[in-house]
């Protein structure tokens, strides 16, 4: 199965310049474009469920080949 990655990255709300990199995977279907017409609505969902940081940035791409998922 491919595999895409949704890449987060977020600041503490506390702290703006407290920032890191969440990465959230979904099944590829053969696109990035997938991705990117999925991601709202999972930034929503992950964004309720972390409510001490803001998504300031994300992207599309393909996971590493050398990182475990």
């Amino acid at each position: 199965m491919n595999m895409v990655d949704l890449i987060l990255t977020v600041c503490l709300s506390a702290n703006p310049t407290s920032c890191r990199d969440e990465h959230l995977y979904f099944e590829s279907r053969g696109s990035l474009m997938h991705c990117m017409w999925l991601a709202p609505m999972e930034i929503a969902k992950w964004s309720e469920l972390h409510p001490s940081v803001k998504v300031v940035r994300w992207k599309c791409a393909f996971p590493d080949r050398g990182r475990s998922i």
